[in-house]
């Protein structure tokens, strides 16, 4: 069995970190579609929680930490508070909602991996776990917007790609026993910069050659 020796300290930090940014991201966009401060707070909490309540189901680390440690509910509370009193002074909002969303991304791809790992995951399916914990928070709060998904949308730059790529950095530093929590910055680093520069040029997955709409 592979583990990822990391401290449970770090893992709870990268999860605060992740869920503050997924947080943001999610109460940007609701003061985008004209939500109230119940729709503004609770698109933050769905934002935030949603990837890790899915890995923490999946692991069988029950019940969620969400569930059992304070500070990750209120930190959705708190990001939510900062959107709601602060949003006029962010200019070009939807530019903050995607920047604070590859944060996230970036940060809970890792945490979702290293946690997976040390629930006796296999490195593999640990890497699709990862993933998932880091699209599941943007795929509910767009879907609770009324928008595409990120994941879904054929219009949409690479998102599940700089997950993936982060989470199986993880996987094999983990199986190479380097890592570490500076590695772990780098995982997530990479991932936050791959859809960042996603972002800025326009990279796409490609489609199916000769598809028709239907």
């Amino acid at each position: 069995m592979v583990t990822a020796i990391v401290n449970p300290l770090v893992q709870e930090v990268l999860d605060l970190i992740g869920i503050f940014a997924f947080a943001l991201s999610g109460a940007l966009l609701a003061v985008r579609k004209r939500f109230d401060a119940v729709g503004i707070a609770v698109l933050a909490e769905a934002t935030a929680l949603g990837g890790g309540l899915f890995r923490d189901l999946v692991i069988g680390a029950v019940p969620p930490v969400a569930f059992t440690n304070i500070a990750y509910f209120i930190t959705p509370l708190i990001a939510a508070a900062v959107v709601f009193f602060w949003h006029p002074r962010l200019a070009r909002i939807r530019r903050f909602v995607l920047v604070f969303d590859a944060v996230g991304l970036g940060v809970f791809c890792v945490a979702g991996s290293i946690k997976a790992l040390n629930f006796g995951m296999h490195p593999l399916p640990a890497v699709a776990l990862g993933a998932a914990t880091a699209i599941g928070g943007g795929a509910i709060r767009d879907l609770l917007a009324g928008e595409i998904p990120a994941l879904l949308h054929p219009k949409s730059e690479i998102y599940a790609v700089p997950a993936l790529l982060g989470s199986a950095l993880v996987s094999i530093m983990a199986v190479a026993g380097v890592l570490t929590p500076i590695t772990s910055a780098l995982a997530a680093l990479l991932a936050i910069v791959v859809r960042l520069l996603a972002l800025r040029y326009g990279w796409r997955a490609p489609l199916a050659r000769g598809g028709v709409a239907l």
